[in-house]
């Protein structure tokens, strides 16, 4: 699940200026207003700079407390609320799952008086179908963490071509069971993906479903203009005692899309009109951080996540330049990780990092295999790149082509360069950026990404950047990276049902994976999101570090 760092725009001296005054105007969890009761009514505008929301489970990437959950359910979910660690509970299900056969097989019981919004019973076989359609190659794109998971899902390509997925089975209109390859124990987690939302059969057109699905939360889509707005109205048959985490608070949600980051951030500081019951999907550009530090009733409503999100620079190991792992060490001690930090707006945009698995996540354990001073070290660099033959190293860096990403990309360019690699940025738009560094082709030696884990766990970290699994395909293993010994110890990670033992492997893998170099942590990411002033419950939770959706309410009256 790539996670854009899509800042927005601000000159280099004025990032140098935030960066200086160490600015960091971190604002308290719940710092959107009170979270002990929930207004109805209002409509709620969300500013995004996507053009477009793709609304189809199987292809989405969306975390369960965003877009999608306003609309979808799925058998579990995520219970975020501030100063608390997420929690996986019960959605369209009774429970968070029922193991047996030593953790291979998973069982599941819906919950009574659950329908679309068209009235009709959510079954079993709904989300036995959903499931099985994730599997079809023209929907794919989506989270497939249950794809490697489930028994017999190898050369499965979904129910189009006529076949069931027999590892899933429905024994009647409530219960459904998994059975999986090995014992794993993060499954509740699975459970909450966009996959495991039900889509009947009858409804289901994969051309047209992303725009208007069928609902089973407690909004359905209203409208849907292309790169303009999608609008939410109501779903009649949502039960809120059915759902513990969904509160459904404006009468309707308004997204307008396209929206240019920093003049959303602009209307949100302006806070004038129907801004004040607006609130920005995107990150807060550093220009605007700076401005917001000025402004104490903008800075009342800004709310800054704790580091999170791993940036990093991927090293396509691929490619014939960079297979020699002398080259890519010496990538490590070339790059500039204070510039880098400061493109991305300084201390607020995040802290500086040398692992793999992120702050907060259970089991991690800082390390550094690459010491050196964050600005690097381009004499250990060149020493490195001597030993293995390559002074005249010319690589290609694939970077989006809005301001700040091109502005991190000149940050590592001009780092390599002191080291005598010569960089050369590869500019292009979002769609075609995703699409070349988790294709097939990999025509890239570097990209700059970043990685917020689909969920609360060091499997997240790992198993989806580095698992050979995960090359191509729409995958994220963006370095290419295969490691037989890597492999095996993120299967047997995978498998294991103690936490503690299972956070060891992981912490193991970790470090194992550094050794080889395929990547270059650069931050961990905060994310800072500004609100209207008629927003409420507005938080951004430990985990993840984004705000909740399904909470936000308006002032009323």
């Amino acid at each position: 699940m790539r996670r854009s760092l899509a800042l927005g725009g601000a000159t280099l001296s004025v990032l140098l200026a935030l960066t200086a005054c160490n600015a960091n105007p971190t604002a308290a969890p719940n710092a959107g207003g009170s979270t002990t009761g929930t207004a109805k009514g209002g409509t709620l505008t969300i500013l995004s700079a996507a053009t477009d929301i793709n609304f189809d489970p199987a292809k989405s990437q969306n975390l369960a407390i965003t877009t999608l959950g306003l609309v979808l359910r799925r058998l579990t979910t995520w219970d975020v609320q501030p100063g608390k660690p997420a929690q996986v509970v019960p959605d369209l299900a009774t429970d968070t799952g029922r193991s047996s056969d030593s953790g291979k097989t998973w069982t599941y019981t819906l919950k009574d008086g659950l329908k679309y919004a068209d009235g009709t019973e959510i079954t079993s076989a709904d989300v036995k179908y959903g499931i099985e359609r994730s599997f079809a190659p023209e929907l794919s794109g989506g989270l497939g963490y249950h794809k490697n998971l489930l028994d017999g899902a190898t050369d499965y390509k979904g129910p189009y071509a006529g076949a069931e997925l027999a590892s899933v089975q429905t024994p009647d209109a409530k219960t459904i069971v998994f059975h999986l390859k090995t014992a794993y124990g993060d499954w509740p987690w699975i459970a909450s993906m966009p996959a495991f939302t039900p889509v009947p059969k009858a409804k289901d057109d994969p051309k047209l479903y992303n725009q208007n699905p069928l609902a089973s939360g407690p909004y359905q889509v209203e409208s849907y203009q292309q790169g303009t707005s999608v609008k939410l109205k109501r779903n009649p048959n949502w039960d809120p005692a059915t759902d513990p985490v969904r509160t459904a608070g404006p009468d309707q949600v308004v997204f307008q899309l396209g929206q240019d980051t920093t003049v959303a951030a602009q209307r949100l500081i302006a806070d004038a009109g129907d801004d004040k019951f607006a609130f920005g999907a995107g990150f807060v550009p550093p220009a605007q951080l700076v401005q917001i530090e000025q402004n104490p009733a903008a800075k009342q409503r800004l709310v800054t996540s704790d580091p999170g999100a791993l940036s990093y620079l991927a090293i396509n190991t691929r490619r014939d330049a960079l297979k020699d792992l002398k080259v890519r060490q010496a990538i490590q001690y070339a790059v500039d990780k204070r510039a880098y930090q400061v493109s991305s707006g300084g201390a607020i945009g995040g802290a500086l990092a040398s692992t793999l698995i992120t702050p907060g996540i259970a089991g991690r354990v800082e390390y550094d295999l690459y010491p050196t001073d964050p600005s690097g070290d381009p004499a250990k660099a060149k020493q490195l790149l001597t030993e293995a033959g390559q002074t005249n190293l010319n690589l290609v860096l694939l970077s989006e082509n809005d301001q700040v990403h091109l502005s991190q990309a000149q940050a590592i360019q001009q780092g390599l360069q002191r080291a005598g690699i010569t960089v050369t940025i590869k500019p292009a738009d979002e769609t075609t950026v995703i699409d070349e560094i988790t294709g097939d082709r990999g025509d890239y030696d570097l990209t700059v990404s970043s990685w917020q884990p689909d969920f609360p766990s060091a499997n997240g970290n790992i198993q989806p950047l580095f698992a050979s699994s995960e090359i191509g395909g729409g995958g994220s293993n963006l370095s290419r990276y295969s490691q037989p010994e890597v492999d095996a110890l993120i299967s047997q990670a995978t498998a294991e049902t103690d936490p503690a033992k299972a956070q060891a492997l992981w912490a193991q893998a970790d470090k194992r994976i550094l050794q080889d170099s395929p990547v270059v942590p650069l931050t961990y990411t905060k994310n800072s999101f500004l609100r209207g002033s008629n927003v409420e419950n507005f938080f951004v939770a430990a985990f993840p570090a984004y705000p909740n959706y399904l909470k936000v309410s308006l002032k009323q009256g």
